[in-house]
């Protein structure tokens, strides 16, 4: 309290505004808003993803680069934690347009980023294809070859494991929450929302595992199947969705999958929920649902999906919790293994990457567990993420005297 410590994280060290115009194809000039917020370099350079979106703006990156800064220290790799972006939103884009302002963006970004001292990586609107045109923009600009940002392709510098790293790190972090309560995911109901990347490779992981995945959802609503999806229909759907076609074509083909329209997966009966989609997408509304078919586990697969009253509602009711910062840690991880191997010039196997992901995400589970109140039905794991990583970065401020 002396020092200040709590206000001093929650101040960024500096919010980088700046203007971003570029070319459509119809020879327009357009002009975005771009921003990087560096919050906090304590344990590490800073951190975070890039998101392209309509919703963009510097609040919202600053609660997310405050957010980003307590995940990273609970990976125990030296990272700080940052975010940034910008309103442009790539979908309706052509390839060239894309091109055209991911080159303008790091025209003005290069200069506030480094590998020593700001490392971004992508996040919602901003996936290999974006992160390969702002490298080959930073590279032509400052003619070094570093590993400036992360989530790269392997043809020049990215990590194996990398795309699948969120989901399945998800998974193995529930794994460590019911083995700790002499439990495992064998035979266990699990719903998860959401369709991307986080959602799918949490469904495969979870099935590989011996779980029966019920649901998945987009947009349009809900796509369950009552027997379980195995891991063809995730295959399938995969291809699916990297045509951009909707969830619900998957039902034409495939029996047994009912599609249900405008509806969420939380009135599914499960044993373990999984919200895998965005922020605040499970209400106090869906918490009860969940509660009333006696749910047992719910795990942040998303940045923070499930409203506080929804939180509040589950450690109520001893729903043992994964808070988002811990439980979706494990593609952070991997960026942050990305970076080790820029550096030494490497490239590690998968299936080193794959155990080193594993230990990481059990090693998170520990940190939560030193810290949580386990007096109760269930851990508070949200209480032991926060105090696990608030410390990390709140120790190393205090060593460092007032700067």
């Amino acid at each position: 309290h002396s020092a200040q410590i709590l206000r001093r994280i929650a101040e960024p060290d500096r919010v980088v505004s700046f203007r971003v115009c570029w070319e459509d194809d119809k020879g327009n000039v357009r002009v975005q808003r771009g921003y990087r917020v560096q919050n906090n370099n304590a344990i590490g350079p800073y951190k975070g993803g890039l998101r392209f979106h309509k919703s963009v703006n510097e609040s919202i990156l600053k609660f997310l680069a405050f957010e980003q800064t307590f995940k990273n220290s609970l990976t125990g790799l030296p990272m700080g934690g940052g975010k940034g972006g910008s309103d442009f939103n790539p979908k309706g884009k052509s390839d060239n347009e894309i091109m055209r302002f991911c080159q303008s963006f790091m025209t003005e970004l290069y200069r506030h980023v480094g590998e020593d001292t700001d490392i971004p990586a992508g996040d919602i609107g901003v996936g290999p294809r974006e992160i390969g045109y702002m490298f080959g923009q930073y590279k032509r600009i400052t003619n070094r070859y570093v590993g400036v940002l992360t989530g790269k392709g392997l043809e020049y510098g990215g990590s194996l494991v990398r795309t699948e790293a969120t989901g399945y790190g998800l998974v193995y972090f529930v794994e460590n929450m019911l083995k700790h309560q002499s439990e495992d995911l064998e035979g266990k109901t699990v719903c998860i929302s959401g369709a991307g990347n986080v959602a799918l490779h949490a469904a495969e992981k979870a099935i590989e595992l011996g779980a029966k995945v019920v649901s998945l959802s987009d947009s349009k609503g809900t796509l369950q199947a009552s027997d379980g999806f195995e891991q063809d229909i995730i295959d399938a759907i995969k291809s699916l969705k990297s045509e951009g076609k909707a969830l619900s074509e998957a039902c034409e083909s495939v029996n047994g999958l009912k599609f249900h329209k405008d509806q969420t997966p939380w009135q599914i009966a499960c044993d373990i929920a999984l919200p895998c989609a965005t922020q605040n997408e499970l209400n106090e509304d869906d918490a009860a649902a969940l509660i009333k078919n006696k749910v047992r586990l719910v795990a942040e697969g998303a940045n923070m999906p499930c409203a506080q009253s929804a939180v509040d509602a589950f450690r109520e009711a001893g729903v043992l919790f994964g808070p988002a910062k811990a439980a979706n840690a494990g593609g952070v991880a991997v960026s942050g293994l990305e970076i080790s191997q820029n550096r030494s010039r490497i490239s590690k196997p998968a299936d080193e990457l794959h155990q080193m992901l594993r230990d990481i995400m059990s090693d998170i589970h520990e940190r939560c567990l030193e810290y949580a109140d386990t007096g109760e039905d269930a851990p508070d794991y949200a209480r032991g993420a926060n105090i696990a990583g608030f410390k990390k970065v709140a120790d190393a401020m205090l060593a460092f005297g007032v700067v």
